[in-house]
């Protein structure tokens, strides 16, 4: 019996100094953890690509953390910083990687939205994209390093308020696809015009949000390209001085689908201008964008 009693307080010991190692070994792992510091945020040449991977895996760990925990409106803070921090790093990453940037599109196949990348550059993309970002070709020969569409929704979807999701929502729907390049809209008329209605509804939606300011920069860009167009894909002809037919079709859809829109109200100033045979060079002063 005594034996027993002895091989029995031996097993609870054992048990116990297994229990205290495997404590020892997750307070080491977290002490480890807590000793990783990310670089800073100011971009150095010894900085490596692995540098800014890990600082942005970390950053996105601690935020997952952060908004767990906490309220939308604690929250909503949280988007403001973790955007500013990721676009630091990815700007870093952009200046490491400009040679590659500069040669990415000679990597193209005669194959739509192909491209035969080097290993080297496999391998940085594939890296990039653990942490939700991409080599993405904006055309003209131009490639950036920029956030996978949806990522920043991806991470903040129900933790914020609804104000901060709808705009983040919107801004993720807005950058699936390229919107101009050097002065040449990328997207349709009507893809544009629908852009504008998006956030035109935000702004009717959310009149009192933190985020109007940005929401009506938004607004109001899209609109001087849609009333006013670009240099490689006006709205109208200067020589003739009227409305080009595939413009003003989209701007008869959008008074007709949404005639109180605001967006509607700048179509029909233009139109009428253009019906009053109004000088080519007055145009811009007779729409007023400012209401």
């Amino acid at each position: 019996m005594l034996s027993v009693l002895v091989f029995s307080c031996k097993k609870e010991v054992q048990k116990v100094s297994e229990a205290q190692t495997a404590k020892d070994s997750i307070t080491k792992a977290g002490a480890k953890e807590d000793l990783f510091k990310p670089i800073d945020t100011v971009c150095l040449p010894a900085n490596k690509t692995e540098d800014y991977i890990a600082a942005l895996q970390w950053y996105k760990e601690k935020t997952d953390k952060e908004i767990a925990e906490n309220s939308p409106e604690h929250n909503n803070r949280v988007y403001e910083d973790y955007i500013k921090i990721r676009k630091k790093y990815t700007d870093c990453l952009n200046g490491l990687h400009a040679d590659i940037l500069d040669q990415y599109t000679d990597y193209h196949t005669r194959e739509p939205d192909t491209y035969n990348l080097p290993d080297h550059v496999k391998k940085i993309a594939g890296k990039l994209n653990t942490v939700g970002l991409e080599f993405r070709v904006l055309g003209e020969g131009l490639t950036e390093i920029q956030s996978l569409p949806g990522y920043d929704y991806s991470v903040f979807k129900n933790k914020v308020t609804p104000d901060y999701e709808s705009y983040i929502l919107q801004l993720a729907n807005d950058r699936k696809e390229n919107y101009a390049i050097n002065g040449g809209l990328m997207i349709t008329w009507e893809e544009l015009g629908d852009r504008l209605i998006a956030w035109e509804n935000f702004m009717n939606k959310f009149p009192k949000s933190p985020l109007i300011k940005k929401a009506k920069g938004e607004y109001n860009d899209y609109l001087l390209d849609y009333i006013l167009g670009m240099d490689s894909s006006p709205t109208y002809d200067r020589t003739e001085g009227k409305l080009l037919d595939d413009t003003k079709e989209e701007y008869n859809r959008i008074i007709k689908k949404y005639p109180d829109s605001r967006t509607a109200k700048k179509a029909k100033e233009l139109i009428a201008a253009f019906d009053a045979h109004i000088p080519v060079d007055q145009i811009e002063d007779k729409i007023n964008f400012r209401r």
